[in-house]
């Protein structure tokens, strides 16, 4: 037997494996192989979508379930003994395991990432592989776990006999948590975007602790209803009677593992504080929901809470750690031990991409000036003065600029589904309203369908609020269209919403996360695999903020007798905020009176202009590339760069094409580097007046060829007599093809089932047409020399 003419898996199973299983590693509970940890980024093209490749190690080794610490990547022995490590390296940087191996077959090349001593790098004969016990007392010592913290560490996950594990990512936030938590450290922020499982990351931690007596008496805290109702129902049940919400303001000591919200247990007067009838040692853990909400702020409710439980260790989750002024949630609880982004949520497959279509509006960005005495609606006196953006909706309402926002959301609708899920956020309530009666006005027949079909969901109002379970519920079609202004920003698993509106105008980067979290869940049996952002607010140069997906950093640490300045958090002027927390409708012309020390507080008018026409000044489609960053260049420059960077010249690029046996492998390649091949396609078919090949795409838009539509080539290939060497049946069963290449594209014929279709059918049996070429080769042939002069190339 010649090594260089075995295949990788040959290698992994003749050496690799049994020099594993001879170091002492059980093959069936601890060696993990062909690992798939992402799913493979989700690639949009117009309306359609495909995924990129997952990333896969060829072993992952555990020492317990779940908690991988050495990684293994194997080669061919035609390739050298460390080819695969920085392969390896970069697996191993996503599955938080230190211990890394490239192997041939010949041997394996260590990497040693603990930095414990000893060179980083070291050369292993196939029966010198480290044991599990070797490893696994190496990784300890790394960690810093001593013999009284690894049998927390060393707990199982749950398991409801379904065969579902934890994600990668969620692996490394629950086992770096319940390691920091083994080790004693009392404050722990856990950083994970919307739509990866917060919840169930949780349920594994709270899981662990609990059964391995870490901790007996554990609070889960949230700030909404619907949260905590989620949890008890869904991840949390395992829990069983050991759990309880806390409910009526009512206590019972009798349990271990409580939820409630943080408004359950706080209230103004110390009678309603009833987690004081805890003692403050009663609790061992307490894990915070959205803990940017108000824990980390000094002087809130929430914080009181935690303050009085200060005893207990305190876990944070969140999307977006909040750092303002006034609020840090890395002063409280420090450094976060993981964070998972949502780029990188986007980049292994596991959160939706998106596009961002941007609408620039006439009189938002030139501004609007009232004439000398002009009144508004009601007859009050318009303040002479610029009005721009910050003032729409808030302090003056342009009625006509509603009903064009309104008219852009129902166009795009019509255009793609008008019943896909879409949230509509606007500045406050009063403007949630109005715009819900002109999306009702401009959908008629939808709404003679069903009166649900937009909805106005805010705090303020029981029967929209009531109609937010059947928002989110995929199976449920009605509502449609949700209009809101905070109730929505977080807290909803709108898994199937596939259009958010941006009609507000978010200075906050926090917000900001939360909002576009509302659309990045994957849900593959209702088809939602990614979403568009129509922005009215320029709210999404956000994106262009180097915080928008990085690390939180910390702006202010308020100490002793600091001066707490206004931050993010102030209440904006003209917004009346109730009990929700969403500016009020009130009275339209909400008017306010204070004393300032002078008497009273000069009245604050919000003023409803009916007759000024507004219009779209520009409309432009963005993207998501491979990188995770928006294309801000136009798709065609940015198409231009993405395929030099692959084919310099011209000739590169056909000498790729022509090689290739299936082009449509170099079309899925240019698509996963970000080509959307759909928009391109679309845009050059409205200049040819039909649809263009990919090839012609590619040659036209980046090397400036001429372009020929389908339908011009086939009648090129008519025209050169290429038929001649054909009859009968052969030349019947070429024309067809050509015509199918004409209607549907080249890969539409490359696959020879075709010929049991329309109009091959009505020509004879697949085994006749074949026959008629003197067998398949013969048919292949054909089918290649056909490709060949589609494309002028000789045969």
């Amino acid at each position: 037997m010649n090594k260089k003419d075995l295949s990788e898996r040959d290698i992994c199973t003749k050496f690799i494996t049994p020099a594993i299983a001879q170091a002492g590693w059980d093959i069936q509970t601890q060696v993990f192989e062909e690992v798939s940890f992402t799913a493979g980024r989700i690639i949009v093209h117009g309306q359609l979508h495909t995924r990129g490749q997952q990333r896969r190690a060829d072993y992952v080794l555990s020492y317990h379930p779940n908690q991988p610490i050495a990684v293994i990547e194997a080669k061919d022995n035609t390739q050298g003994l460390g080819n695969g490590m920085q392969q390896a390296l970069a697996y191993s940087d996503a599955l938080d395991a230190p211990f890394v191996f490239s192997s041939n077959g010949d041997g394996f090349l260590f990497h040693d990432r603990t930095g414990l001593g000893g060179p980083t790098e070291t050369t292993l004969a196939l029966d010198e592989f480290p044991s599990p016990e070797t490893l696994w007392q190496r990784y300890c010592q790394y960690k810093g776990l001593s013999a009284e913290a690894q049998p927390t560490v060393a707990q199982p996950y749950y398991d409801d006999g379904s065969g579902r594990t934890p994600r990668y990512y969620q692996m490394v936030a629950i086992n770096r948590t319940v390691e920091a938590v083994a080790k004693g450290q009392n404050r722990i922020l856990l950083v994970m975007a919307t739509g990866t499982g917060k919840t169930f990351t949780a349920f594994q931690i709270i899981w662990r602790l609990w059964k391995a007596r870490q901790k007996r008496r554990i609070l889960f805290l949230a700030d909404r209803n619907i949260l905590v109702d989620q949890t008890k129902n869904n991840d949390f049940k395992p829990f069983g009677q050991a759990m309880t919400k806390v409910s009526n303001r009512t206590v019972d000591k009798s349990y271990e593992i409580y939820l409630s919200l943080y408004q359950a247990v706080t209230g103004s007067d110390d009678e309603q504080n009833i987690y004081k009838q805890f003692s403050p040692d009663f609790f061992d853990l307490i894990v915070i929901d959205e803990c940017h909400r108000g824990s980390a702020a000094e002087d809130s409710a929430w914080r009181a809470i935690l303050d009085y439980f200060s005893s207990a260790t305190h876990v944070g989750l969140t999307a977006t750690p909040k750092e303002t002024k006034t609020v840090s949630n890395t002063d409280y609880f420090g450094d976060s031990v993981y964070t998972y982004s949502l780029k990188q949520g986007i980049e292994d497959g596991f959160l939706a991409p998106y596009k961002v279509v941007r609408i620039d509006l006439d009189r938002d960005l030139q501004g609007w000036r009232p004439s000398q005495g002009q009144t508004d609606r009601h007859g009050e006196l318009i303040e002479d003065r610029i009005y721009n953006q910050k003032d729409f909706d808030r302090n003056l309402i342009l009625e006509r600029r509603t009903e064009v926002v309104a008219a852009k959301v129902t166009e795009f609708l019509s255009r793609t589904d008008p019943y896909q899920k879409t949230i509509v956020f606007c500045e406050n309530i009063d403007h949630a309203e109005r715009m819900r009666q002109a999306l009702v006005n401009l959908n008629p027949e939808r709404v003679r369908e069903n009166r649900k079909y937009v909805m106005r969901i805010t705090g303020d109002e029981l029967e929209g609020k009531a109609e937010l379970d059947n928002f989110i519920n995929p199976e449920e079609r009605y509502p449609v269209i949700a209009t809101t202004s905070k109730l929505m920003t977080t807290g909803v698993d709108a898994q199937t919403c596939k259009l958010i509106v941006l009609d507000q105008r978010i200075q906050s980067m926090t917000e900001f996360k939360q909002i576009i979290g509302r659309g990045t869940r994957i849900n593959d049996d209702y088809g939602k695999h990614w979403f568009t952002i129509l922005d009215f607010k320029k709210a999404t140069e956000l994106f262009a903020d180097p915080d928008f997906d990085g690390d939180p950093v910390q702006v202010y640490e308020p100490k002793g007798n600091d001066s707490i300045v206004p931050g993010e958090d102030e209440p904006l002027p003209g917004g009346e905020t109730g009990s929700t927390g969403e500016p009020g409708v009130g009275e339209i012309r909400g008017k306010y009176n204070g004393d300032n020390g002078d008497g009273d507080r000069p009245k604050r008018v919000r003023y409803v202009v009916h007759d000024v026409e507004v219009s779209v000044l520009a409309e432009r489609v963005q993207y998501l590339g491979p990188d995770g960053k928006l294309i801000t260049e136009s798709l065609k420059d940015y198409t231009r760069k993405q395929v030099k960077a692959q084919y310099a010249s011209l000739g590169d690029f056909l000498r790729r094409w022509n090689a290739a046996d299936r082009k449509q492998v170099i079309i899925a390649e240019l698509a996963e580097n970000g080509i959307f091949w759909d928009d391109l396609t679309k845009d050059l078919g409205k200049t040819l007046g039909d649809e263009p090949d990919p090839f012609d795409v590619i040659c036209h838009i980046v090397y400036d060829q001429p372009p020929l539509s389908r339908k011009a080539r086939a009648e090129q290939v008519r025209r050169t007599g290429y038929f001649d060497t054909y009859e009968g049946p052969s030349r019947q069963v070429l024309d067809a093809l050509l015509s199918k290449y004409a209607d549907a594209g080249l890969d539409a014929i490359k696959d020879v089932t075709i010929l049991r279709l329309d109009p091959f059918s009505r020509l004879g049996s697949p085994l006749e047409l074949l026959n008629a070429f003197g067998g398949k080769p013969g048919y292949t042939k054909a089918v290649q020399d056909l490709e060949a002069a589609l494309y002028g190339q000789s045969a």
